[in-house]
């Protein structure tokens, strides 16, 4: 037996930590996870699955209007916050639950509480008491960036959305990324009055420019207004309740709430980290090499905490190849070329691969495919709404290196296209597959 009160101890109960816990364990490693706030972390929790929650119920806006064109007599409906928030945190205690119950499956200790590394190999929790283990994982994610300004205080994070006590009839939104245009959809189309804020002048950064343009040409259309290079002076909170944001080279906006969606920074603070002698980026990450190793060789990290790529899936490849390398004798590096990702926004994108911009920076010679379609659902609901699919071509190979796509259900359909760039084929291989007619899907092997 080991000389240590564990051979992995994990801070952070979240998608990555709770991967590695459950494989580590199932390799027989002797595990204990520390989680201070609730198991299943940002995406189960606070992030990525009661958000998508929200996105379908705010679907139904645009859907049940739309019956009407499809033949269905449908009254006038009115939409109930509380009960869509109530549903959404209930299956979000259960989602906790199942959680929880795989950890204790796999005999893996939970310690709800707070942990702070005091040694490479030593642990305090918020009682005192101090746990050994062999080798510590970080695994805390991330939190919402909020910038210091005078009356910061009176807004709000994607941590506490989901439990507002009311619909807010307006809403502010600071941010331009994937957080800030997937709640403006969802408000729009609950009714609230939404403006997005942005301190810079593109929304989406790091997408490829044609879809994020579509989607602001969308949101627009959809009653969505945006101020640009609008950074934030002050937020007054007036005797009614309600707020006044101040912002640079803006008037002043009336809100009832104000909605921060700034980005996120990793989870580091406060937990003893370079004490120990963990280094740490400018923006607080952990820096680890290829194995997740850190720079004190017992310490790992896995996840947004070491702002990589800030995805579920990729924490949780994170924590599989981390367990399966230290505790399953099967050495495993993580690939993050062609990750693919999505903004759940009104309509979705979807998108793996190098934009056109990028490709052209890196390749030289590039062919570009695009179809500019509405769909069939669209057009017969009399909806202007047009869907975007782009793909990008190494004019040298033949090898597609991106698609890009907006509109209905296209994260649904990127997953299985990114596959197929993934596998690095080619724009012969797309155009040698027979369509699925009538479908959106089929415009990726149509495209002249």
């Amino acid at each position: 037996m080991s000389d240590f009160d564990f051979d992995l101890f994990v801070i952070g109960a979240g998608s990555g930590g709770v991967r590695a816990s459950r494989v580590a364990a199932s390799h027989g490693a002797r595990v204990a996870v520390a989680e201070e706030h609730r198991v299943g972390g940002t995406c189960v929790i606070r992030g990525c699955v009661p958000k998508k929650l929200l996105v379908y119920g705010a679907h139904f806006a645009e859907d049940i209007h739309d019956a009407r064109k499809f033949g269905w007599d449908v009254s006038d409906c009115k939409f109930h916050w509380d009960v869509l928030r109530d549903n959404v945190l209930a299956e979000v205690d259960r989602l906790e639950g199942l959680y929880g119950q795989t950890l204790d499956n796999h005999k893996v200790t939970v310690l709800r509480t707070r942990a702070t590394i005091v040694g490479p190999q030593r642990v305090r929790l918020a009682d005192g008491q101090e746990v050994t283990a062999e080798r510590i994982l970080v695994a805390t994610g991330g939190w919402p960036h909020v910038p210091d300004f005078p009356g910061s205080e009176h807004a709000i994070t994607s941590n506490e959305v989901f439990h507002l006590d009311a619909l807010p009839n307006r809403v502010v939104i600071a941010g331009g990324g994937y957080i800030a245009n997937e709640f403006a959809g969802i408000f729009n189309e609950f009714g609230s009055k939404v403006t997005i804020v942005n301190r810079g002048d593109t929304i989406l950064r790091g997408y490829d420019e044609q879809i994020r343009d579509r989607l602001l040409q969308i949101s627009m259309t959809k009653g969505i207004e945006f101020r640009f290079n609008a950074p934030f002076r002050s937020i007054d909170k007036n005797p009614d309740g309600s707020l006044t944001v101040h912002l640079e080279n803006c008037d002043p906006i009336p809100a009832d709430a104000v909605l921060i969606a700034a980005g996120r920074v990793p989870n580091t603070r406060g937990i003893g980290l370079q004490e120990v002698g963990v280094e740490l980026d400018a923006q607080g990450a952990v820096k680890v090499d290829e194995t997740n190793q850190s720079s004190v060789s017992s310490i790992y990290a896995v996840g947004d905490v070491t702002n990589r790529i800030q995805l579920t899936p990729v924490a949780i490849r994170e924590g599989q190849a981390f367990a399966d390398s230290v505790f399953g004798g099967k050495p495993t590096v993580v690939d993050y070329a062609n990750v693919p990702s999505a903004v759940f926004s009104h309509p979705p994108i979807g998108a793996v691969g190098m934009t056109e911009a990028e490709a052209r920076n890196k390749l030289g010679a590039v062919r570009i495919y695009t179809s500019d379609f509405r769909a069939m659902k669209n057009v017969l609901a009399g909806r202007n709404e047009r869907a975007l699919y782009k793909m990008v071509v190494n004019a040298a190979t033949d090898q597609v290196v991106g698609l890009h796509m907006i509109g209905p259900d296209a994260p649904e359909i990127l997953q299985a296209a990114a596959i197929a760039v993934k596998a690095g084929l080619t724009k012969a291989d797309f155009d040698a597959t027979v369509a699925l007619h009538p479908s959106m899907a089929e415009e990726l092997v149509l495209l002249k």
